[in-house]
């Protein structure tokens, strides 16, 4: 399939959230710290944490990305994602579907959806997903609710079978770029690879460098 993603607002740097490897660091010391050095796609995914603690932790993390120009995403949870006026949220094969979520949201905001298979993801694109993302393509502990690694021909597959721009996730390091972007995706989501570096800027330069942003 022809695609040419080149006019997309999204960055190919989609850095996922996960306070746990922030430690001893807060998650906003992490996250402005990955966006000063341009990260500029962020998706807030604190999933253990209640209502209250996550809206107020949403609206911590709008600030930092407002701050640099980055553009915050909420898992799952339309509500905060509106509350806090985030540029969209991302949705699970358990969530509400997109075309109902985009009821919700105003025409500017953006809807990501998790997919695990080529079915899931053609299914993503038709319901009205603004981008994807497809996984795990390598073993991380993280995804390993989610399957067995789907590697670089399924995700190769699911690049062919969508027109809408796929971002590899799962187990992804900075020397794994090239061949996900070889295979046909229009960009990495990463979680400890930039979250739990020991330098978050010199992570979020690599990858950057690498993605050409």
């Amino acid at each position: 399939m022809t695609r040419d993603h080149r006019l997309s607002p999204l960055s190919r740097l989609y850095l996922v959230t996960d306070r746990a490897f922030c430690a001893p660091r807060s998650l906003e010391d992490v996250l402005d710290e990955a966006c000063a050095a341009g990260a500029r796609m962020v998706q807030l995914r604190e999933k253990d944490l209640p209502p209250r603690e996550l809206c107020l932790l949403a609206e911590a993390a709008k600030t930092v990305a407002d701050r640099h120009g980055a553009s915050l995403f909420v898992n799952d949870r339309i509500d905060i994602a509106m509350a806090v006026d985030a540029a969209g949220v991302h949705l699970s094969r358990k969530s509400v579907p997109p075309s109902i979520a985009r009821r919700c949201l105003n025409e500017a905001q953006l809807i990501g959806v998790s997919t695990h298979s080529v079915e899931e993801a053609m299914l993503a694109e038709q319901d009205g997903a603004n981008f994807i993302c497809f996984g795990p393509v390598y073993d991380t502990p993280s995804k390993r609710p989610y399957g067995s690694p789907q590697g670089l021909r399924k995700l190769r597959e699911v690049c062919n079978c969508v027109s809408v721009p796929v971002y590899a996730i799962g187990g992804i390091s900075h020397s794994q770029v090239d061949e996900c972007i070889g295979a046909g995706a229009y960009g990495v989501a990463v979680i400890s690879a930039v979250i739990g570096a020991a330098d978050v800027t010199d992570a979020v330069s690599s990858f950057s460098d690498t993605l050409g942003t």
